[in-house]
C-alpha cells in the first residue's frame, strides 16, 4: 500500500468522515456521510463564495461572514450582485481583506451566472482574478463535485514532515501526486471524488492538532505507520 492510502486510511479510522463541504443551512453544518451536498445553484455557489473569503482565514471567520449574509438574507448570488458594495464589504468583514475579496466575489459571480449549469474547467477558473490554484480545486471538488485534490499549508507540512515530497515542492507538484496515487487504488470517478473530498478535510482536521504550530508533527501518530 501506497504512503498516502496508508495516511488516508489511518486518518479515517481515528477521525472518520468529515462532512465537508459545510453549508450554513445543514444543523451544525457539517453532513457527514450525506454525500449529496451540494444539491442545488445556490448551494455550489456557496462553496464557491466561501473557497475565496476562506484565503488566508479560518474557516471559523468564513463562517461568521457567510451568517452575516444570511441574516440579511443575502446569501444568493443574485442578491450579492445587486446589493451596494459597501454593504457586501460591511458583510464579509469577519474574513478579512474585504475590500478585495469583495471585488473576487463580484468577478466570480460575473463567471457564474454565464455557466447556465455548466460545470467550468479548472483554466476558466484561474482566469478569473482572484481564484488560485487551491481556491480553484476547492471549487471543482466541493462545489462542481470533480475529480480535483485540494491541496493546503497544512497538506505540505504533513507531506514535508515526512519527507513524502520536498519543502521546494510547488502546488501543482503535490496535486498530481496525490491524484496519481489515489488513482492507483481507486478506479470510479464518484468514489474518486468522496476520497478526495474526505481527504483533504481529513488532513485539515488532523492538522489543527499537529501542524498548526511548530514544531511540525510534534507527537503525529502517523509516525507508527510512515517510520516503520
Amino acid at each position: 500500500m501506497n504512503n498516502l492510502f496508508k495516511i488516508y486510511n489511518k486518518l479515517y479510522d481515528v477521525y472518520g468522515p468529515q462532512g465537508w463541504w459545510p453549508f450554513m443551512e445543514v444543523p451544525n453544518y457539517y453532513h457527514k456521510l450525506d454525500y449529496s451536498y451540494p444539491k442545488n445553484e445556490n448551494q455550489i455557489f456557496e462553496v464557491c463564495l466561501a473557497s475565496i473569503l476562506t484565503q488566508n482565514r479560518s474557516f471559523k471567520q468564513v463562517v461568521q461572514s457567510l451568517t452575516n449574509l444570511k441574516e440579511s438574507n443575502f446569501l444568493d448570488y443574485k442578491k450579492i450582485k445587486k446589493m451596494p458594495l459597501d454593504k457586501l464589504k460591511e458583510l464579509i468583514k469577519p474574513s478579512g481583506y474585504s475590500n478585495q475579496k469583495s471585488q473576487y466575489v463580484l468577478n466570480f459571480i460575473d463567471f457564474f451566472e454565464k455557466l447556465n449549469g455548466r460545470v467550468p474547467s479548472r483554466e476558466e477558473l484561474l482566469n478569473i482574478k482572484g481564484v488560485g490554484e487551491e481556491t480553484a480545486d476547492s471549487m471543482l471538488l466541493y462545489g462542481f463535485k470533480q475529480p480535483h485534490f485540494k491541496v493546503d499549508a497544512y497538506t505540505k507540512r504533513l507531506l514535508v514532515n515526512y519527507k513524502i515530497v520536498d519543502e521546494k515542492a510547488k502546488y501543482i507538484d503535490i496535486k498530481k501526486l496525490f491524484e496519481k496515487e489515489i488513482k492507483k487504488k481507486i478506479k470510479e470517478e464518484d468514489e474518486l471524488i468522496l476520497v478526495y473530498q474526505e481527504f483533504h478535510a481529513l488532513i485539515v482536521c488532523h492538522s489543527k492538532l499537529y501542524y498548526s504550530k511548530q514544531p511540525y508533527g510534534n507527537g503525529c501518530f502517523l509516525d507508527e505507520i510512515l517510520n516503520n
